[in-house]
């Protein structure tokens, strides 16, 4: 549906505007990494993310959304997307995904990390490469999206990005990995969920051309099954429909005249984007 509708390009002040909301959920998310171990119930995560959010005067994008009740999206195991936090105590070698929003001034930031509870010792290797291929996957999508604002393409480079890095992983000697296509990346500005999609996956629907002041969230989720997907019955949290475990990742990303900059990472992307060969561009 988002597809239908029309695209809210930003000019370079809202996306100051939306760089701030960007990095107050990029600390939101640290201080919510720092909180994982085992023993911590999801509840107390979504607090701590609540706290941050407070203190830089910004406001959830979660919370009341549709009536959800919760500031964090806490999703383990084989829950791949919006898990709502709870009594549920992390254990040792969970996966754990924890998707954050925050809105400045009427502006949305959105991200998402995946990790490993507990120390090394207690990790599954197929686990470890599921949480590192999907972290590499959105790394490759934003990248992709710089390269092809210079080459004037269009945003289905992102999914050509997203399952090639998947691809490759497998051929290199990984564990195999399913894109989960049921949910995508979004527009994102003054709503948390915007047009246009974002696909995960190769399509023959190319999406709009990348132009300058359209903003994106690029979030890739990967499964060590099924791409298949069943909502639970609280209507929120998303899991495999084999059991199977799944990662997610996500961060913001604005296209200016210069080139790509990512919102909600601290230091706009530029350590894992000059690896892709690709510069930030912010805009000041």
């Amino acid at each position: 549906m988002l597809g239908r509708e029309r695209i809210e390009y930003k000019r370079p002040e809202q996306v100051l505007l939306m760089r701030r909301a960007g990095l107050v959920v990029a600390d939101a998310l640290a201080a919510v990494r720092a909180a994982v171990r085992p023993g911590v119930r999801t509840a107390e995560l979504d607090e701590v993310a609540a706290e941050v959010i407070r203190a830089a005067g910004a406001v959830p994008s979660f919370l009341g959304y549709h009536g959800y009740p919760r500031t964090l999206c806490t999703s383990v195991g084989a829950e791949v997307v919006h898990g709502i936090p709870g009594e549920r105590v992390l254990e040792p070698g969970d996966v754990l995904s924890v998707d954050c929003g925050a809105v400045v001034e009427g502006w949305h930031g959105d991200a998402a990390f995946s990790v490993l509870v507990g120390d090394a010792g207690a990790h599954d290797a197929a686990d470890a490469a599921l949480v590192e291929t999907t972290r590499r996957a959105m790394w490759e999508g934003i990248a992709a999206l710089g390269r092809g604002l210079a080459a004037g393409d269009r945003l289905g480079v992102v999914g050509d990005a997203v399952e090639g890095c998947a691809q490759r992983a497998a051929a290199a000697g990984a564990p195999p990995l399913a894109v989960v296509e049921g949910y995508v990346g979004h527009g994102i500005g003054t709503a948390m969920h915007q047009a246009p999609e974002v696909l995960n996956h190769r399509s023959r629907s190319r999406g709009p051309k990348l132009r300058p002041g359209l903003c994106v969230a690029v979030e890739p989720m990967l499964s060590r099954g099924s791409a298949e997907t069943d909502v639970l019955e609280d209507g929120w949290t998303v899991v495999t429909a084999d059991g199977s475990r799944a990662a997610h990742w996500e961060h913001t990303v604005a296209l200016g005249e210069r080139g790509v900059w990512v919102l909600t990472a601290a230091d706009g992307g530029a350590a894992e984007l000059a690896e892709r060969g690709v510069q930030v561009a912010p805009l000041g």
